[in-house]
This record gives structure tokens, sequence and C-alpha cells, in this order.
């Protein structure tokens, strides 16, 4: 009989089978959204209902999945979802309705292929089942007297890289809204360091959900989404160097401080 626990180490075993699959890929081929929108993948929806729709399992199917888990009424789980569903309700909620709010609607360059936001619907499925289920049943919270300790360091990472994350989106939509939809060089804070501050913020976020959660789901998370943006992060650095020339300072990073 196909248990829930097949189910989830299936999930779980694919999530970590992919990380590599997509790191390579994405070196030799950069998704076509954003600054690298291109045409030859198919139609295209406007990019606020992108995000909404491919974001949107993180949060419905998370809060349908608490109450099914054993440990659904644990304060530590009810905290750990608390800051899961946190990212995600702004990621799908807040965020897009701020593109929605600041692209001028004549422009169509932010529109999304609706292919890759399909991809995006059906990682954050699998992903958002994995999460869902590793911290509210499969966890084991009696007896860990170290959950406190690894949380405490977790969220505070978690907490910066939110900060981080959330603060470059919006420092680069507001370029754009003064640029009437097209690109200026972002200056100021952590773009002085690296071209992609909103990624870096972005990949703390999972490594301080990892340590906060001490789950196999959690690390296969974090190392996914190291897969995922950092090979973007250099595309993007190489974009803006293509575009800008000399004018872009030479000494940014792609999205590491000082390393790449």
């Amino acid at each position: 009989m196909f248990s829930d626990e097949h189910l989830f180490n299936s999930c779980l075993l694919f999530l970590f089978l992919i990380s590599p699959a997509t790191i390579i890929s994405l070196c030799y081929l950069t998704a076509p959204y954003g600054k690298h929108r291109r045409p030859g993948w198919g139609p295209t929806i406007p990019a606020p209902l992108a995000w909404l729709l491919m974001e949107s399992p993180t949060l419905w199917l998370t809060i349908l999945l608490l109450p099914l888990g054993q440990n659904h009424s644990n304060p530590k789980t009810l905290i750990l979802i608390s800051l899961y569903l946190t990212h995600y309700f702004h990621r799908t909620v807040i965020y897009p309705t701020k593109i929605f709010l600041r692209t001028p609607r004549h422009k169509t360059s932010n529109d999304f292929p609706l292919s890759i936001a399909s991809l995006a619907f059906f990682f954050n499925l699998l992903n958002a089942y994995l999460q869902a289920r590793s911290v509210t049943h499969y966890a084991v919270y009696d007896g860990d007297n170290w959950f406190w300790w690894r949380f405490a360091c977790g969220a505070a990472v978690f907490a910066i890289g939110m900060w981080v994350n959330v603060g470059s989106d919006y420092a680069l939509l507001g370029l754009k809204t003064e640029a009437g939809g097209g690109y200026k060089i972002p200056k100021g804070g952590l773009f002085e360091l690296v071209s992609c501050p909103n990624y870096l913020g972005e990949i703390l976020e999972w490594l301080g959900w990892a340590l906060m959660t001490w789950t196999w789901a959690g690390f296969g998370f974090f190392l996914y989404t190291c897969s995922n943006l950092v090979p973007r992060a250099f595309s993007n650095h190489k974009w803006y160097l293509d575009k800008f020339g000399e004018d872009y300072p030479k000494n940014r990073k792609a999205v590491i401080p000082f390393i790449f």
C-alpha cells in the first residue's frame, strides 16, 4: 500500500535529485523572465499574476496540511509554520501587488512565460508538501534539547535574509519605476558589494529555515535554492556588465560579497 511516508520519502529524494540537474541546466540556459525575457517560450501572462499563481501552493497547501499533522498543535510547529507563511504571504500577495502598482501599464517586458510559471507552480507544490509535512508531522520535538538554540540562530539568519531580500526587491522595483519600466544601475546598501543581494537574502532565509527545522526537507530546500539562484545571479551579473559596460562597478561580485 502506498503510504504517506512513502510519498514523502519519494518526494524528498526527488528534491535532492533535481538540485544538481537544476544547477547544471541553468549554467547553460537562463530562465527567460525578467531582464532575460525573450521570445520562443510560448504564451505569457502578466508578471504579477504569474507570481500570484505559481507561489500560491506555499500558502493554501501548507494551511490545508497543517491540521493533518500529528504535531499540528505543538507551539514549535506553529512558530515554524508562521515564519514560512510570512515569507510566502509576502512573495505570493504583497510582492505581486507591488509589481502591479509600480509597472507602467504600457510595458510588456515583464510578461512571464506560462511554461516557466507552470514549472515553478509544480515545484512549489512539491516543496510546500515537503516543508509542511516535515514540520507538522514527521519532526520529533520531544527530547530535542537543542531546538531553541538552533531556532534562535536560524531565526536570526532567516530574519536578516528576509530583510535583505525584501529591501533589495523593492529597491529594484523603485529603480524600474524611475526608469519608466527600464533598467538602471542599482546603488547603495549591499548593491555596492553584489549585483543580486535579493538572491543573497533568499539564500540566507532558507539557510535559516534549514537550521530552524533541522530536517532533510529544510536542507534540501536550501540546496535547491542555491542551485536555482546562484546561476541566475551570475547571469544577471553578466547582463549588467554587458548592458552598462565601463559604467558598471568592477568590484561587485555576483551574489556572495568578496567571493563570487
